[in-house]
C-alpha cells in the first residue's frame, strides 16, 4: 500500500507529497523548510486524524536506536519504530513493556498520539507509559518535554498537533513470561452481572463476540510470577469453558500468538498477533467507543438490541477494559470499557451502523477512538473533553502558525472556539 492511503486502503490522503527522512537531522531540515506538514506512522488510523493539506512526513525510516536509562526503568526509542521491533530490542536487554496493543505492527509515536491501548483492568493506555517526548517544532529545533512538566498532559495524546515526535521515552521493567487461554461461549448473563469479574480473570482480557447468543471467545492473558513455572487457571469462567485449542482462527488466521495455555515470553503473548506475521490483508473498517467501566454492562446490553443489523457487516467486536489516565485528550480518563468493532469493508452500511451505535451509546457519554470511524460532530466530541480548551491553548502557544494542523484538527479546534 502506498503512503497516499491508510493501512487498509479505505482512506485516501489529501496530499501525495511524502518525505521519508532516515535521520532526525534530515527530519528537522524537512520540517523547517515546509509550510504545512503532518507526520505519518504506520497509517493504521481509519479516521483522517493524520491527514494534511501540505506535506506528509513518514517516521518509519527513523532508526530505533534503543537507549536504556542507567536505572533500567525507562528506555528511549525512535518514534516510527513498531512496538514489535521495540519489544524485540527490549527483550534482548532482558527488559519489557507492561502492556502492548493487539497489533505489534503499529508505531510507538502514532499509537501514543491517538490514545491507543491494550487491555487490563489495572493497565492504562499506551500513552500513560510515556516518560518523555523529543519533538521537532515548526522551526526545526528539538524540544524535550518530560512527565511532570507543564503541558505534558496535553503533549502525549496530541493528535500530531504540537510538532513531529522523533524519540519517545517509555517506562520499562524486567522481562517476564505469560500464558494465554481461550474460553468459549460465555453467557451474556455473566456479562450483565459480572463484567468486571470477567475482565479481571487475567492480566489482560478480551471478549470477542458478534452480539448474538453468547460471547464467542474470552481471551485471558495471565502473567507468570517471577520464579514460578506457571499460573493456575480455571477450566470454567462464569459459564464459559476453557478450550484446549485456538478458537480465534476465523478472525486472525494463523497469525495470532499462542492461545493454548503454553507459557512463553511476554512479547509472544501480550499482543494478539505474532511479531513476524502480517495481521490482516486490510479488508476492514474499524470504529471504537469508550464508556466508563461502571456503565459497561449496561452499554453492551443496549447494543445487543442492534445485533441482527450489525452481524451482516461485522467481522467481530472486541471488548476490553482500560484503566483511567490523566492525559488531557485521553479517551479513557476513568476506568473504561473499550468496545471495538472490526467491520467488513462495506463503507456505506458501516457509516450508518456507526451512527446507530453512537446513538445507542449517547446516554453513556461515549468517546470515539481518535484514529477510528465516528459519526459524532466535532462540537459533541470536544464537549466530552473538559480539558480540550487547554489543549487548544497549548496548540496556539506551540504552533501559532498552524504548521502541524490538518483538516481533522481544524474541525476540532474550530468547535472549541
Amino acid at each position: 500500500m502506498t503512503m497516499t492511503r491508510n493501512w487498509s486502503g479505505t482512506l485516501m490522503y489529501s496530499t501525495t507529497d511524502v518525505v521519508v527522512p532516515r535521520s532526525v537531522a534530515d527530519l528537522q531540515e524537512a520540517v523547517a523548510g515546509t509550510a504545512r506538514i503532518r507526520a505519518l506512522g504506520t497509517r493504521h488510523s481509519f479516521s483522517d486524524v493524520a491527514d494534511g493539506l501540505g506535506v506528509h512526513l513518514s517516521t518509519e525510516a527513523l532508526p530505533l536506536d534503543l537507549v536504556v536509562a542507567a536505572d533500567r526503568r525507562t528506555a528511549t526509542v525512535g518514534s516510527g519504530s513498531t512496538y514489535g521491533a521495540v519489544a524485540r530490542a527490549l527483550e534482548a536487554e532482558r527488559l519489557a513493556l507492561a502492556n502492548m496493543g493487539s497489533l505489534p505492527h503499529i508505531s510507538v509515536g502514532g499509537a501514543v498520539a491517538t490514545g491507543t491501548h491494550g487491555s487490563g483492568v489495572r493497565l492504562q493506555s499506551l500513552s500513560a507509559s510515556v516518560a518523555a517526548l523529543e519533538v521537532v517544532g515548526s522551526d526545526g529545533t528539538i524540544r524535550t518535554i518530560r512527565r511532570g512538566e507543564a503541558g505534558f498532559g496535553g503533549s502525549v495524546v496530541s493528535l500530531g498537533a504540537l510538532g513531529v515526535v522523533v524519540r519517545v521515552t517509555l517506562d520499562v521493567e524486567p522481562t517476564y513470561r505469560m500464558r494465554q487461554d481461550t474460553y468459549v461461549a460465555l453467557p451474556w448473563s455473566s456479562v450483565d452481572a459480572h463484567l468486571v469479574d470477567v475482565l479481571s480473570a487475567g492480566t489482560s482480557v478480551s471478549l470477542f463476540h458478534e452480539f448474538d447468543d453468547s460471547v464467542r471467545e474470552v481471551l485471558v492473558k495471565s502473567r507468570v510470577a517471577e520464579g514460578a513455572d506457571d499460573v493456575d487457571v480455571p477450566d470454567e469462567l462464569l459459564g464459559a469453558s476453557r478450550a484446549p485449542v485456538d478458537e480465534h482462527t476465523e478472525v486472525t488466521g494463523d497469525s495470532h500468538t499462542p492461545m493454548d495455555g503454553s507459557v512463553g515470553p511476554w512479547l509472544d503473548r501480550l499482543p494478539h498477533f505474532r511479531l513476524d506475521a502480517t495481521p490482516s490483508h486490510g479488508s476492514e473498517l474499524q470504529s471504537e467507543h469508550f464508556v466508563a467501566l461502571d456503565d459497561g454492562a449496561a452499554a453492551l446490553h443496549a447494543l445487543r438490541a442492534l445485533g441482527a443489523d450489525l452481524r451482516p457487516h461485522l467481522h467481530t467486536c472486541e471488548t476490553r477494559a482500560v484503566a483511567g489516565d490523566d492525559a488531557w485528550l485521553s479517551p479513557t480518563p476513568v476506568d473504561s470499557l473499550a468496545i471495538a468493532f472490526t467491520w467488513r469493508k462495506h463503507p456505506a452500511e458501516v457509516a450508518g451502523l456507526v451512527e446507530r451505535v453512537e446513538e445507542v451509546l449517547r446516554p453513556f457519554g461515549s468517546r470515539p477512538h481518535w484514529g477510528k470511524l465516528s459519526s459524532l460532530a466535532p462540537e459533541v466530541v470536544v464537549a466530552r473533553y473538559p480539558r480540550f480548551g487547554s489543549f487548544a491553548d497549548l496548540v496556539g502557544e506551540v504552533d501559532p502558525g498552524g504548521k502541524f494542523v490538518g483538516p481533522f484538527l481544524e474541525r476540532l479546534l474550530a468547535a472549541a472556539r
